[in-house]
C-alpha cells in the first residue's frame, strides 16, 4: 500500500501535510466512520484561517482541518482555542437550531506539534460564487442566532462553567456578566476596556487614540440607543465565518456570548462589504433598528482594536488605526 504521503498529491508546503498529521486525520475519520477512511487529496484553506487549515479529501466525506502550533509557556501545545470553538458551536446548535459543522469524533486530535481541529467539511459557495441566495440565507441564519435570549449579557455562569474562555481570534474574552446589567457597561468593561489595554500594551496605538477611545467610554450610555434584549451573539460574524452551502448558511468559528444584536450586523461587513440582501435576509426574520447606521462603527470599536492589538505593527493592523480614529471622531 502506498504511505499516506504519496497518496496526498498537492503542490501546498502546508504543515498539515507532515506523515503524522495525515496518518492523524485518517486515524480519526476512520474512527468516526466506523470503517477505514482514506484521504485522496488536498486543498489548502490557509489563506481563509488564522492557522494553517485545509480539506482533506475522502469518501464518504472529506475531513476540514486546522492546526493549532501555538504553545503555552511550559511549551506543549494548547488546545483551549480549540476547546472553546467547539463549545461555541454547540451553544449555539442549542440556543438557535441553526446549522454547524459536524465534528468528526470528538473533533481534537492531539499531534506532535499541536492539535488539530477536526470537522466533516461542507460543500459550499465560494467568493463570486456566492449567490443572492446565499446572502439571504446568511442575514436569515445570523438573526435566527439572535432570537436567543438571556436574562443577563454575557455568559451565564453555568455556561462559563462549560465553556471556559472563548477567543475573539487570539484573544481570550471575558463574558462575566457585569453588575448593572446594562449593555453599554457591559460593553465597555468586558469588551472596549480590555482590548483597549491590550492595544496600548502592543505599542502600535498611537497614544492620542487610545486617549480618545478611553473618553468616549462614559459616554456609551448616552451613545448606545435602546436597551436591548441580552441576545445570542455569533461573536465574530464577519461574513467568512458563515459558510454557504447549496443548503443554507452553516455557522463557523463563532465566540458567543449574549449581547446586543447590533455588534454582529456591525461585524458582518467590516472586514469586506456585503451585499444588501444579507440585511434583506435579516429583516425577514427579525427587525434592524433604524439607528443602526449611526452607531454601527461604536460597535465596531472593540474589534478595531482588537486587529491592532494583534497586527498593529504590519500595514493590515496600521490601517485599522486610521479606521479607529475615524470612528471616534464620528462620536466626538
Amino acid at each position: 500500500m502506498d504511505s499516506v504521503a504519496d497518496r496526498i498529491q498537492t503542490g501546498t508546503g502546508s504543515a498539515l501535510l507532515s506523515p503524522a498529521i495525515v496518518a492523524a486525520v485518517e486515524r480519526a475519520a476512520s474512527t468516526h466512520l466506523g470503517r477505514e477512511w482514506h484521504s485522496t487529496g488536498f486543498t489548502d484553506r490557509g489563506d481563509r484561517a488564522a492557522h494553517p487549515a485545509g480539506i482533506f479529501g475522502g469518501q464518504p466525506f472529506s475531513v476540514f482541518a486546522k492546526l493549532s502550533q501555538e504553545t503555552s509557556q511550559s511549551g506543549a501545545g494548547t488546545d483551549a482555542q480549540f476547546r472553546s470553538e467547539l463549545r461555541g458551536l454547540d451553544l449555539i446548535t442549542r440556543r438557535a437550531r441553526v446549522r454547524t459543522p459536524t465534528p468528526v469524533g470528538s473533533g481534537l486530535v492531539p499531534v506532535p506539534t499541536g492539535w488539530l481541529l477536526l470537522f466533516e467539511s461542507i460543500d459550499e459557495h465560494i467568493g463570486t460564487d456566492r449567490a443572492r441566495a446565499d446572502f439571504l440565507s446568511l442575514g436569515a441564519t445570523l438573526a435566527a442566532i439572535h432570537q436567543a435570549r438571556s436574562d443577563r449579557f454575557g455568559l451565564p455562569a453555568l455556561d462559563q462553567e462549560h465553556f471556559g474562555s472563548s477567543f475573539f481570534g487570539p484573544l481570550a474574552l471575558d463574558n462575566r456578566p457585569v453588575n448593572s446589567n446594562r449593555w453599554a457597561d457591559f460593553y465597555a468593561e468586558r469588551r472596549v476596556e480590555p482590548m483597549l489595554r491590550l492595544a496600548t500594551d502592543s505599542g502600535a496605538l498611537p497614544p492620542e487614540v487610545g486617549h480618545a477611545v478611553g473618553q468616549l467610554l462614559p459616554r456609551l450610555p448616552a451613545l448606545a440607543g435602546p436597551e436591548p434584549l441580552p441576545s445570542l451573539l455569533h461573536g465574530d460574524a464577519q461574513q467568512n465565518n458563515f459558510l454557504c452551502s447549496p443548503d443554507g448558511a452553516v455557522v463557523i468559528d463563532a465566540c458567543p456570548s449574549f449581547g446586543h444584536p447590533e455588534v454582529d450586523l456591525a461585524l458582518i461587513d467590516y472586514f469586506a462589504p456585503v451585499p444588501a440582501a444579507v440585511f434583506e435576509g435579516y429583516r425577514e426574520v427579525a427587525p434592524i433598528d433604524a439607528g443602526f447606521a449611526d452607531r454601527r462603527e461604536l460597535w465596531r470599536v472593540f474589534a478595531y482594536l482588537a486587529v491592532i492589538a494583534v497586527d498593529g505593527h504590519n500595514r493590515f493592523g496600521r490601517e485599522f488605526t486610521g479606521r479607529l480614529a475615524d470612528a471616534i471622531r464620528r462620536y466626538q
